[in-house]
Order: C-alpha cells, then sequence, then structure tokens
C-alpha cells in the first residue's frame, strides 16, 4: 500500500482544524454549546487520526485551539479542559491502538488515561465549572463538595471507563467512513 501524499495530509490535517475551530469558537460563544463543541472538534481530530497522521492530527489540535483562542477575545478558561484532555486524548487512543498489543498494557494505559481525565476534570472544576458557569449555586453543590474527592475519582474513572470506550467506536467508525471516501475518490 502506497503512502499517501503529504499534500493529502496537509489537507485532511486542515480541514479537521478548520471544523475544530468553528465547534470551539461557537461553543465558547454559547455556553450551552461548549460540550457539543467539544465533542464537534475531537470527531474532526479524528479525521487525520483515520491515516495514521498522528503530527497532522496533534497539529490540528494546537492549531484550533489557538484559532478559537484568538476569535472568542482571548477566552482561555473555556477552552483550557480542551487543550488539557479532550483534544489531546483522541491521539492518544489511536496511538495505544496502533502500537498496544498486550492485554495488560491496555489497562496500564487506561488507568494513566484515567488519572490524566480526572485531573483535566478536577482542573476544568477549579477554573471553569465554579467561577465561569457558577455551579456553586445549585442545590447539589454541598454533596458534592463534602465528597469532592469521591466523586471526582471514583465517578470520574466510572464516566471516563464509558466516554473512551465511545470514542474509540467512533474512531473505527471515522476510520471506515474515511476508507470509504477513499475508495470513492479513486
Amino acid at each position: 500500500m502506497k503512502r499517501p501524499s503529504r499534500s493529502f495530509e496537509i489537507a485532511l490535517s486542515a480541514i479537521a482544524c478548520a471544523v475544530a475551530a468553528v465547534a470551539l469558537t461557537v461553543g465558547s460563544y454559547v455556553d450551552v454549546l461548549l460540550l457539543s463543541g467539544y465533542l464537534i472538534a475531537v470527531f474532526a481530530l479524528m479525521v487525520p487520526l483515520s491515516r495514521d497522521f498522528f503530527w497532522g492530527a496533534a497539529l490540528a489540535c494546537v492549531g484550533a485551539f489557538l484559532l478559537a483562542f484568538f476569535f472568542c477575545g482571548f477566552a482561555i478558561f473555556q477552552l483550557l479542559p480542551f487543550i488539557a484532555f479532550f483534544g489531546l486524548h483522541p491521539i492518544v487512543n489511536r496511538l495505544q491502538m496502533k502500537y498496544v498489543r498486550k492485554k495488560p498494557l491496555h489497562l496500564l494505559c487506561f488507568l494513566g488515561k484515567a488519572v490524566w481525565f480526572d485531573l483535566a476534570m478536577w482542573l476544568a472544576w477549579v477554573v471553569v465549572l465554579v467561577p465561569i458557569f457558577g455551579i456553586d449555586s445549585a442545590t447539589w453543590y454541598p454533596f458534592v463538595m463534602r465528597y469532592f474527592y469521591l466523586v471526582l475519582f471514583v465517578g470520574g474513572t466510572v464516566f471516563f471507563a464509558a466516554y473512551d470506550t465511545m470514542i474509540v467506536l467512533c474512531q473505527r467508525s471515522v476510520s471506515v467512513i474515511v476508507r470509504r471516501i477513499g475508495r470513492i475518490r479513486r
């Protein structure tokens, strides 16, 4: 199988960067759409990863973050969870899918990613959710603060297990779709 040209990698990464930047920008302007903007950006970053363009996906992630950062008037706090975890997670997942073969190593990778996710959620809680969205006025806030670390690490890890599984399945779906588009193009 011949390797795709560099121009194809650049074009695929540029399209992913543009879609991710628009999704992050719209999500930063409209608070209700912030999480869906993250998800659309993550799906856009999966497109270059479907062809194993790791550098293209990493540069698309950084480019999308910088473009959204400048378009949103330097809204670093709303984009911080994306650059801390959500933008890099598909790249780490694809590297794991490609290079890790043994089951015990998958478990070790999962534990490392779960800790990374929990720390990113703690950062988002401290920097974004409480000061920007005002979560501290919610009725469930005193319960969560009483058992914060238990909720964060146990609940966060359980949520991450479901999220990681869904992202792996979505990456496989995106890979199949891009492969089909590649067949049509020829």
